[in-house]
């Protein structure tokens, strides 16, 4: 590990549900002899993916948790994470890129940039992620890599550009033309270890040098040598060429693609090279943390171990030794017996025992120098946190958490299970914070909220298994919102005299439709209401959001201002201007014109093209919106806007629907308006709800 940092890439594969993100991981494993068997991801040996390491992953065939391992391939130490695919485990991938330098996106030879592709791309956009594409699956039938190539620089926005030719697609699929060597490439052995070189097929030539003639107009562009090269019709070496491709890739300006087939092992090497080749080293990506002393003012790290250190608590795990928890170093060196502090807490913690991790099997290690990505235990922190020397108060800039969009009610079947259910749930909501709990005072009831059905489901089955818990599980709740729609002024006195000292505060002023969730904002002049009451008036405003006056859904979308008010020398205090505001809140909602909103999915279904029809039908019974429809080999893809409420049990539905040939992923879109059929269904449900709780 004390290598030099130049030689250090810490990535991640990401990905559409199905693309091979798990199997390709588990071919590079084996070729950079990390492990010295293969497993099928949906091994028929029983024992699975090695980075699905899960119970429940090995059976559904799906990765659920990311998973970090590290291996070396031509003098460099790759750290790789590799990431589920399904949009309710999306907080995985964002905590995943958050910590990464470089990303290999895979694509699907036949399904090309699909939905989840496209949230993946956004996610590495937000953190300027550079990446470089892997066309995987090109021995199935109704391969297509060049389509897909068109489709990252339609869809996604990339300039694309091949670094390889396929020799025959689908089952012809027998190698690669690397059109920087302009050679071709043969991937032979049980397991494709063994690289034949060899000169291009004639009926391949004339394609490969139109394809090169491509490549070198892109990366021209990265390289006055390269262009000066080109002009002057010299001779043009493969040192100049990777170098400008690895420029423009670095600046995300160039997207280096790359194809083969992972579970046939075919393209896998050239496909490390090139993550050698074009990925950053953490040298040569800019990080920045945060100042909290000097108002967050940004300070720009250096990947140099003798610098003060700054390191991410990016994922936490429990395992039987206590707790696991997921580091990246951005600046300096971490030793074992070391003290760091937590900046989040202000705690001191004495690093006791640091590890290097292979998917659940880990290696002790003494230190982790500036850049490399570790595990130490027995730390108590929270995901996201910043750990620096002590004395210094810098943060990492934390990471982007969506809100939730499904919430169900939970509780134990018997004694000993609510125990168990509790532990669950503490360490759940510590990992994963797009997981939430939250204790229902009114119905004495425990709710989870997550992403998405699948999301909870798969918490659900844990805590069966992982904490022996039996929970009975109630109907899925949407987290609906409430807002206004226009202004209303509130003018309220709180006003009480029981013995003793008596309680006064008058405001007064309007509330607004706004973007942001809830603003506030103080127009007080001439000491109206006196200055250190102001924060009481908008703690009381807030308190409100929480619970909405009409329907007791949450309140967004609102702005208060204060205009005017009245206080008493001696009755006025914040408790009285607390109650004030909640008074005036709930006075000027109803004026406000209130509506409620309901999350709205993104819904993609791909389905072979004698269901379109069927599939259609059954989106518009369920309040779609059909976006749009279109061909993808011998398959439509309907995308189409559905409200969360009338998603349940939809993949059942849609398995039935297509004899099990379709499937459909499912994003959160937008709040929108909920038609006023549907309101009134919603205010009797939760009518007969208040009336059960009660009885």
């Amino acid at each position: 590990m004390s290598q030099d940092i130049k030689h250090v890439r810490n990535i991640g594969i990401s990905a559409h549900i199905d693309s091979g993100k798990t199997t390709l991981t588990e071919r590079i494993l084996y070729l950079t002899k990390r492990i010295h068997k293969i497993h099928e991801v949906r091994g028929k040996d029983g024992v699975g993916a090695t980075m699905d390491s899960m119970a429940l992953e090995k059976e559904r065939g799906i990765t659920i948790a990311s998973a970090a391992t590290y291996c070396t391939w031509g003098g460099h130490e790759i750290n790789i994470i590799d990431t589920p695919g399904h949009v309710d485990f999306t907080m995985e991938v964002e905590r995943s890129l958050r910590v990464l330098d470089g990303a290999i996106l895979v694509l699907c030879a036949v399904g090309g940039v699909q939905s989840q592709s496209i949230t993946v791309d956004l996610q590495m956009k937000r953190y300027n992620i550079p990446s470089i594409a892997f066309i995987n699956k090109c021995d199935r039938s109704g391969a297509n890599p060049f389509r897909v190539i068109d489709q990252l620089r339609e869809k996604l926005g990339h300039n694309a550009v091949a670094l390889q030719l396929p020799m025959g697609l689908e089952s012809y699929h027998s190698g690669v033309v690397d059109l920087i060597s302009m050679k071709a490439m043969y991937f032979e052995g049980d397991q494709g270890q063994h690289v034949k070189t060899d000169e291009i097929p004639e009926d391949l030539v004339d394609t490969a040098m139109e394809k090169r003639e491509e490549l070198l107009d892109a990366a021209s562009m990265f390289s006055d040598e390269l262009t000066e090269a080109i002009l002057d019709e010299a001779e043009v070496s493969e040192t100049m060429l990777r170098k400008a491709i690895r420029k423009g890739a670095l600046r995300r300006e160039l997207t280096p693609v790359l194809m083969g087939s992972a579970y046939k092992n075919k393209g896998v090497h050239p496909l490390l090279n090139a993550v050698c080749d074009y990925l950053p080293s953490p040298d040569d990506v800019e990080t920045q943390a945060l100042d909290i002393t000097k108002g967050e003012e940004p300070v720009r790290l250096t990947a140099d171990n003798k610098a003060s250190l700054v390191a991410l608590a990016f994922k936490l795990e429990d395992t039987p030794y206590g707790q696991l928890t997921y580091i990246r170093t951005y600046q300096g060196a971490l030793d074992k017996g070391d003290t760091i502090y937590n900046v989040r807490t202000g705690k001191k913690i004495k690093v006791g025992r640091i590890v290097r991790m292979h998917a659940d099997k880990m290696e002790d290690v003494e230190t982790i120098p500036a850049g490399f990505i570790a595990a130490l235990f027995g730390i108590d922190c929270a995901s996201g946190d910043t750990f620096t020397e002590p004395g210094m108060n810098l943060s990492m800039s934390s990471m982007y958490i969506p809100e939730p969009v499904i919430t169900l009610a939970v509780k134990p079947a018997d004694y000993k299970s609510e125990t168990n259910m509790s532990k669950a749930l503490n360490r759940f909501t510590k990992e994963d914070p797009t997981f939430q709990t939250h204790f229902n005072s009114e119905t004495g009831e425990t709710l989870i909220s997550g992403m998405g059905e699948l999301h909870l489901e798969i918490y659900l089955e844990r805590m069966k298994r992982e904490y022996n818990a039996s929970i009975i599980a109630g109907e899925p709740q949407v987290a609906y919102r409430e807002t206004i729609t226009q202004q209303a002024n509130f003018d309220y006195t709180h006003k009480k005299q029981t013995g003793g000292a008596g309680q006064f505060g008058r405001v007064m002023g309007y509330m607004e439709p706004v973007e942001d969730e809830f603003e506030f904002q103080s127009k007080i002049t001439g000491g109206a209401i006196p200055t250190h009451f102001i924060p009481a008036c908008e703690k009381g405003f807030a308190e409100c959001m929480k619970k909405g006056p009409w329907m007791k859904y949450p309140v967004t979308g609102v702005k208060l201002v204060l205009t005017d008010g009245g206080f008493h020398s001696v009755d006025s205090s914040e408790m009285a201007f607390q109650a004030a505001a909640r008074g005036a809140f709930q006075q000027a909602y109803p004026k406000a014109k209130p509506v409620l909103l309901e999350p709205v999915m993104k819904v993609v279904v791909e389905t072979p093209d004698e269901f379109q029809g069927n599939v259609m039908g059954s989106l518009n019974q369920r309040r779609g919106i059909i976006i749009g429809a279109h061909d993808e080999g011998i398959s439509t893809v309907i995308e189409a806007h559905v409200p969360l409420a009338e998603m349940f049990g939809y993949s059942t539905v849609l398995r039935s629907l297509t004899q099990g040939k379709a499937q459909f992923t499912m994003e959160f879109e937008a709040y929108k308006e909920v038609p006023k059929s549907v309101l009134e269904e919603i205010a009797k449900k939760n009518e007969q709800a208040s009336k059960g709780g009660k009885s």
